[in-house]
Order: structure tokens, then sequence, then C-alpha cells
């Protein structure tokens, strides 16, 4: 069995952050069930442009693949009373909508322990479920900006700048899937269940880590470094290389060492860059050199005497190159799935590893392609199914 095959989840999902942490939770088996809002055209990632047609976006497949799919309207009695059966044969409720909208749909714990004593509602919102942003949006890009990472980001006298892919999203996805699996664990222990009240702005605060705590106990005023410098390993950052970018960074004296070696640049060898600290307090000395010699190989030729050395570096890769690299494909991070309109979809492996039971991956579920899949489950039969269906629980009730 793979690890979480005996997990249910109901995922009340849409479009980035939450999505992405459950498709983590199946592709490690856990049967993830998708529910989305008939009336319009259920998540809004289907629609996601350039690469979609009709409902199928390549974006959709990115962040659903393994999950099976449910179209029901919640906001009628037959809807609810399925979503309530539905609960009755699941360990966990997954969200990420706003931070009034869970009690306002009735998802919480309190509003649902009366049907399953045990069940997990863990609720990924943008501002939590208290406090005065309770009850505002909040999205990966306003994110980066107030919890300060736009404000560190860029080059010194630039403009503040996102990261290039929505990081606080995804963290808030992982966040919430520890914290499910945390809940999971303790509602099967303890014989009850509880909220789990996940936030991406808590998220984006919390990784502001060390930084946090330097300024927390020691007034530090973080400022923005040119070329990506650490705030205080010198050197650790981008160089200009003859035809691109190398990262070095020296996290240990020994590598300072290696480095000297490697450059053979006799000024280098000056007592004022000793140490850590001396490093640090001649940095203005000690990066125009850097610079200067970094600048008169490629990319590739410097590449070629720091790895041997064990001098940690890197190339500046776009996506291209970073998909193609040969550790890349080495520990088998791209993936493939069929796809009935896009036939094969190549896209990237779960990072989480578990075992050595490789993953199985599925794609990502036609709109409402699962009602049979849940109508046994749940024991339906056909006369109780029509019921449902007259009664517009899974949609517009036919005329």
């Amino acid at each position: 069995m793979r690890p979480l095959e005996d997990i249910r989840i109901i995922a009340v999902e849409q479009y980035g952050a939450g999505p992405f942490g459950s498709m983590h939770l199946a592709d490690l088996g856990a049967d993830v069930i998708k529910i989305e809002e008939p009336g319009t055209g259920g998540d809004v990632g289907r629609y996601v442009p350039p690469y979609a047609h009709g409902e199928d976006s390549l974006f959709f497949e990115t962040f659903n693949r393994g999950k099976r799919s449910l179209s029901l309207d919640l906001a009628t009695t037959s809807g609810r009373e399925v979503f309530e059966d539905l609960v009755r044969h699941s360990d966990a409720v997954w969200s990420n909508l706003r931070g009034d909208v869970p009690a306002n749909i009735g998802i919480t714990y309190d509003q649902l322990k009366h049907v399953n004593p045990s069940i997990v509602c863990c609720s990924l919102t943008g501002f939590g479920m208290t406090g005065p942003r309770a009850a505002q949006p909040g999205y990966d890009y306003i994110l980066q900006g107030l919890a300060g990472w736009m404000d560190l980001t860029g080059e010194p006298g630039g403009p503040p700048a996102k990261s290039g892919l929505s990081i606080v999203d995804y963290s808030g996805g992982f966040v919430a899937a520890i914290a499910l699996l945390a809940g999971v664990h303790a509602a099967r222990r303890d014989g009850h269940g509880m909220d789990c009240d996940l936030s991406l702005f808590d998220t984006a605060v919390g990784m502001l880590t060390y930084p946090a705590a330097w300024h927390l106990n020691a007034g530090f005023e973080p400022v923005r470094t040119r070329y990506s410098a650490h705030p205080s390993l010198v050197p650790f950052q981008l160089f200009p290389s003859a035809d691109g970018w190398v990262v070095v960074g020296c996290a240990k004296e020994k590598f300072w060492q290696r480095l000297v070696a490697v450059l053979d640049v006799p000024a280098l060898t000056d007592p004022r860059f000793a140490t850590f600290a001396d490093r640090r307090t001649h940095a203005d000395v000690l990066l125009p050199l850097l610079e200067e010699t970094f600048a008169t190989r490629t990319t590739d030729e410097w590449l070629a005497l720091l790895e041997p050395a064990g001098i940690p570096c890197g190339p500046v890769n776009d996506v291209a190159a970073a998909l193609r690299d040969p550790h890349t494909l080495a520990r088998g991070l791209i993936v493939e799935t069929e796809h009935p309109h896009w036939g094969t979809v190549r896209q990237i492996a779960s990072p989480v590893r578990v075992g050595a039971v490789p993953p199985v991956y599925r794609r990502a579920p036609r709109r409402g392609e699962d009602l049979t899949y849940v109508a046994d489950l749940l024991g339906y039969d056909e006369h109780h199914l029509n019921r449902l269906r007259t009664a517009g629980a899974f949609g517009k009730a036919p005329e």
C-alpha cells in the first residue's frame, strides 16, 4: 500500500494553494474527492490560459492530478445531504477559501462533528479565521508584499520584486498538508477531530525566519544586497561570468580556502580576508576582486574547476535548462500521465518521497466524472441517485 491509502479527504478547494497541497497527499495515495460548484463551472483553474481548451487546462492538470471530482451544490439541501454522507466516510475536510467562508458554508468542526466526531477540518485561508484581516481575500502576490518579502527582494535602489513563482501559495499548501496529517493522526489516537486554521499570511510571516529573529532581538534592519548576496556570509552570491552568471557560496571556511586555491589570485590571500568576519568587514575590497576574476571565464569553465574542488556552486539556469539537467532526469522528477485532450502530459513529480514504493500518477479529473464512484462509496442506488439529481444536488435540476 502507498503511505496514505487509508485516508480520504473531501477537498473544497480552488486555484493554486489548496490544490497544490492536496495533490501531494493524492500522490502519496490519499483518496482526494474534489468538490466543484456546478453553477460556476467548478474550479477556476480549469480555465487558466494560455494552455486551455474548454475545461481542460494544463494549469489545472498541474495542481489536480490523482484526485476525483464531484460536482456538488452545497447551497442545496440535497447537496448538503451528499456532503454530510461523505463526511461520515472521510477523515478530513480540506479547503482554501476566504477566512470567513468555511463557517458561512458550514464546513468547520463544530458544524460537522455531529456527523463525524473524528473529522479534521483543515482550512487554508488568506489570513486565517481570526484577526482583523480574516474576511479579506488573500493572494500570493499580495502576501509577498504584505509580509516583507518583496522589500527584501531585488537589487539595491531598484523596485521591490516578487519571486518568479508563487512561493507563498506553495509553501502554504505544504504547511496545510502537514497540519492535516498531524490532525488525522491525533484524531485516530484520541477519537475526536478538530479545526486546523492555516493561512497564507502566517506562512509568509513564518518564513521570515532568522531576519525576523535578528530584528526582534537585535534591531536588525534587512537591506537588499547586490547580486543577491547573502546578508552575512561573504562570498555567497551571484557573480557575472564571461557568458552569464555563476553562483558561488562559501558557507564554511574550508570552502573559502578551496576557492582561493582554485582561483589562484595572490590578492585573495590578504589577511583581511582570512575569516568570515574579516571578509564581511572588507567586502568592499574583496568582492570587486572576485567579480573581476569570475568575468574572465564562462560559467561552464568555472563549474569545471569549482565542482571537482568541492566548492558549492551552480549556474543560473532558465526553466528549460533546469528541466533537462541530468540530475533532474536521474531523480525521476518528470512524470507522465495520459489525458483525453492533451494526450501525454509531462509534469513535475512530487518531491515528497516516502519509502521505496514509487508514486502512481493519474491525470487530473474531468469535472464531475466521479459521481458513480461516490455513489458506490456511499451506497446510493439508482433511485436515491435520481432523487438527488432531481433535487439539484449535482447542479441545476433537469427540466
